[in-house]
This record gives structure tokens, C-alpha cells and sequence, in this order.
């Protein structure tokens, strides 16, 4: 079974590293050209053509996937499996190239989430339950019939993005290393998805990283763990008359015993042990790790000792 691995991001890099060592080996991967990353934009191959490299497996950085046409029809592939490529959708006339077609790994149970961020809305959601679902792709996004599908429930109410990431990724490799050569047999008959009940999200920005605090200290400390690393969670302030940007790593909830609130949101108070609580919408959100523009990223008790004047002030 010749095969042919689409993916860029962490996500797709851990899916092809589990099927490499299930002896399903792609004869070539598909991901996006090297990048700028980072304050010195330095130019970093995707984490799929890391893992490439490193088994040794051609690796191919079209612009588009137009542009690769021709090389794809030469290779003459049984199937393409697909994880997290991108948000373009794939022409009919490439997804017609593999005798079995595209198969994409997605990690939500669709048609929830349908879109390039699942992972994220399912924590900024508070959804309690997640998974993976492998769909046969066609010329719409994420919206192709349901080949498989693995559920679980998220146990961990502190889980990140990153760990969701992982563990998803690898729940994602399993159902593929058991969905594959069933598919190739013809043994599973695809069953379309319910667009009635479909939930389409865009592409997070860095925009979406920004706090409003008339919210909800539930949803801003959801908030916090979902965009982190990126687009990360901040807020605006000032900095002895310089005005800055406060980016917020880790937070837990503080629940008010009477009706609220009684501040102006966003309002800084000096918490117990050392800590910053904020005004919210609804309660109170606890700050334990931050960092200012151009800083570093420190623990609350250490931040104060160079910044005794933030008590007090009005977070933007």
C-alpha cells in the first residue's frame, strides 16, 4: 500500500511518528515550506518534516497543493491521509487522484468544531467531552462522510491545549492504525455528517488572545488555557507611565461568597500567598504566572517585587 502523509503542525508530526513505527510508512509527506518564527525569525521546518527527516521519508513543501498536481498523479498513491494540513479545502480533482481517496483526522467529533481550531474551542467551551473523527474528505472542510470516530471524556479540568494536543494526536494514530486496513478492504461504509448540527469556528487570530474582563473569571481562566502557547491570553496596562501589554500564562478561580461584583472589572486586588486577584464579569480570576512586554515570564510573588504598584490598578 503505497501512501502518501499531509500535515504540518505538532499535532499531524505526532500522528506520522505512531504510524512510521506501525510499520505504515508514507512514501512521501506533504507539509508547508519552512518558516520565520519567533523575535530573530529564524527560518524552522514544520514539525511533520522534522519527524520526516528523521526516518528518512521524502518530504515535499508546495506554496499550494494546485502547484503539486502533477507530482501527485506521478506517484501514483493508494490513499492520502491527512492531519491538520491547513484551512484550505482540497480541490475534487486532487481528492480523485488515490484510488481510496483523502482521509483526514480531525480532533473533535464531528460536525462540532468543524474548522482550524477544535482543539482550542472545545477548552474555551467547557465542553466535557472530545475525541477524534477520520472522515473522507471531500472539496468542503471538514465536512466529508464519517469513517471512524474515538471518544473520550476529558477528566482533567486544568488540561491545556498543548496536552489536549497530544492526546488527542495519539488517540488519533490509534484509530488510523485500526481504520486503515479495514478501509483499504472496503469493510466500512462512510456515513454522512449531520450539517444541521454542525458548529463551524474560525481560525484563531491573535486578536482573540486579548482579555475582556466583563466577562466571566470561568471563561477567561478556560480562555488562558486554550490559547496557550498561542495565541497566548493578554491584557493591557501601564508600566511606570509606559503603557504594555500583560501576557497571562496560569490563573485559577476565585468564587465571591455574596452577590457581585463590587469592583470595576479588571481591577487588581492583592490576593492571599502573594497573588493578584482580578475583578471579573463574575468572580474573581487569581494570577499565578505573567510576564510584561519584553520580560520574562515569572511567578506572581516575584513580580510584585518589581512591580509593588500594580495593586490597584485597572486592567485594559
Amino acid at each position: 500500500m503505497r501512501f502518501v502523509f499531509f500535515g504540518v503542525p505538532q499535532f499531524g508530526a505526532i500522528i506520522l511518528e505512531k504510524l512510521i513505527l506501525a510499520n505504515l510508512k508514507p512514501v512521501l509527506v506533504i507539509t508547508s515550506p519552512d518558516k520565520p518564527v519567533g523575535r530573530k525569525q529564524v527560518i524552522t521546518p514544520p514539525p511533520v518534516k522534522v519527524i520526516s527527516q528523521k526516518y528518512k521519508i521524502p518530504v515535499a513543501q508546495p506554496e499550494t497543493i494546485e502547484t503539486f498536481k502533477s507530482e501527485l498523479k506521478k506517484i501514483n498513491p493508494d490513499l492520502a491521509v491527512v492531519a491538520a494540513y491547513g484551512t484550505k479545502a482540497i480541490p475534487n480533482d486532487i481528492l480523485g487522484l488515490p484510488k481510496h481517496g483523502f482521509i483526514n483526522v480531525h480532533p473533535s467529533l464531528l460536525p462540532r468544531w468543524r474548522g482550524a481550531s477544535p482543539i482550542q474551542y472545545t477548552i474555551l467551551s467547557g465542553d466535557s467531552e472530545t475525541g477524534v473523527t477520520i472522515i473522507l474528505m471531500d472539496e468542503k472542510i471538514d465536512h466529508g462522510s464519517i469513517i471512524a470516530i474515538s471518544k473520550i471524556k476529558i477528566t482533567n479540568e486544568k488540561v491545556t491545549s498543548e496536552e489536549l494536543i497530544q492526546e488527542l494526536a495519539e488517540l488519533g494514530a490509534k484509530l488510523l492504525i485500526k481504520t486503515i486496513p479495514l478501509w483499504l478492504k472496503n469493510k466500512i461504509k462512510p456515513v454522512p455528517q449531520d450539517d444541521l448540527t454542525a458548529v463551524y469556528r474560525k481560525r484563531l487570530e491573535k486578536s482573540d488572545g486579548k482579555i475582556d474582563w466583563q466577562k466571566s473569571a470561568d471563561y477567561i481562566e478556560r480562555q488562558i488555557r486554550a490559547l496557550n502557547p498561542w495565541p497566548g491570553t493578554f491584557t493591557k496596562t501601564e508600566d511606570k507611565g509606559k503603557k504594555k501589554s500583560l501576557k497571562i500564562f496560569k490563573a485559577f478561580i476565585q468564587k465571591q461568597t455574596k452577590q457581585g461584583p463590587f469592583g470595576i472589572a479588571g481591577k487588581t486586588y492583592l490576593a492571599s500567598n502573594d497573588k493578584i486577584a482580578v475583578q471579573c464579569g463574575k468572580d474573581f480570576l487569581v494570577l499565578e504566572e505573567l510576564q510584561f512586554e519584553g520580560g520574562k515570564r515569572m511567578a506572581v510573588k516575584d513580580f510584585l517585587k518589581g512591580h509593588p504598584d500594580f495593586v490597584g490598578t485597572i486592567l485594559k
